[in-house]
């Protein structure tokens, strides 16, 4: 039976992806913490011994030293950013009024046009709706501050399950990095875990192409953005575009948080160019991810660009939004499976 399964391609590629499927959906979230800090040991493995023979930094010592770099460089740029857009908060907050003068005056024009169409009196028209927008802007401030109290406590533990996940993080890192050599002799000594290392130095080698393509992404649309941005005439458009930049590396994120709002602005300010100009900037940034992202990413570890958008979709309908992350990771780890699996036996049978 177990000679016919390995005979059997079709079988063994619908088992692979069977348990991959299996271990994304129920393992890999339990374990999330230890995976993690496993990629980054052997990731930067090579580092650490530089820093070991150089600096005579043992590995745990290194491993935190680059740890507290990451904190640090994180922890400034966000600084920065949260500085820039709270300096920013008071010219948004000094035009609220210009913009509900904007938005006073476009009602007056569209009951205006609609009155004299259809023979309605067009000052009712415009008391009723204005009405209308006043009872639901009270509502949304009655409805507000309760819904933020009342969420506080779910803030707190989202904030507690980051901190634990970030210790559990930050503990494992120096236990393996302690470790690491002695824990990859072990599994060089055996026979049955040379296909394990095989496909997981295939992951690590997806993982940094995915990480150079996100970068290489994000400097081609935060340039674009700075200088159409800046090109338009939009107040800090530069910075805005930069920080759009940034932030469409973010899967959860993307342009759309930075332009669409920027975009609704120039629209109330009646500046319906540059409102235009964000909406195409917005259509440009999302087009520029979807040519390049599965080009950089396909072609450089070996897979057709068609496979690695498909494996986007099938993620985010298997996973939610992390199936952007966890769809390609899943296809690869098929595929190197895969690749291995038909390496080991079907060379074998052929030459038997």
């Amino acid at each position: 039976m177990a000679e016919k399964l390995r005979q059997n391609k079709l079988a063994i590629l619908l088992l692979t992806t069977g348990a991959v499927y299996f271990f994304l959906k129920f393992i890999a979230p339990l374990t999330a913490p230890v995976l993690i800090a496993m990629l980054f040991v052997t990731i930067f493995g090579p580092l650490l011994q530089k820093l070991q023979s150089r600096l005579h930094l043992h590995r745990q010592a290194g491993a935190l030293l680059l740890l507290l770099i990451a904190g640090l460089v994180l922890g400034l740029l966000v600084w920065v950013l949260f500085s820039w857009i709270v300096g920013s908060l008071p010219n948004w907050t000094g035009g609220l009024d210009s913009l509900e003068e904007a938005l006073s005056t476009a009602v007056r024009n569209i009951c205006s046009t609609v009155g004299d169409a259809i023979g309605i009196d067009s000052s009712y028209l415009e008391q009723t709706i204005l009405a209308h927008l006043q009872e639901s802007i009270d509502y949304l401030r009655q409805r507000f501050l309760p819904g933020v109290l009342t969420q506080s406590l779910e803030y707190v533990r989202t904030l507690a399950v980051l901190g634990g996940f970030l210790l559990t993080f930050l503990i494992a890192t120096v236990l393996l990095a302690k470790d690491y050599d002695e824990i990859m002799n072990r599994l060089l000594d055996r026979e049955d875990c040379h296909l394990l290392l095989e496909i997981i130095c295939g992951i690590i080698r997806y993982i940094a192409t995915y990480v150079k393509a996100q970068l290489i992404i994000m400097n081609i649309v935060g340039i674009l953005a700075a200088l159409v941005l800046g090109l338009c005439g939009i107040q800090n458009g530069i910075l805005w575009g930069l920080l759009a930049g940034i932030l469409d590396a973010f899967p959860f994120i993307g342009t759309g948080v930075i332009l669409i709002p920027l975009g609704i602005q120039q629209l109330f300010y009646g500046s319906y160019g540059r409102a235009a100009g964000c909406l195409l900037l917005y259509i440009s940034c999302i087009v520029i991810r979807e040519l390049l992202e599965p080009r950089l990413i396909g072609k450089r570890i070996g897979v057709s660009p068609i496979a690695i958008l498909l494996s986007l979709y099938a993620g985010i309908q298997l996973f939610g939004v992390w199936g952007i992350i966890e769809g390609p990771l899943g296809f690869v780890i098929i595929h190197q499976t895969y690749l291995s699996l038909e390496r080991r036996f079907f060379s074998n049978s052929s030459a038997g």
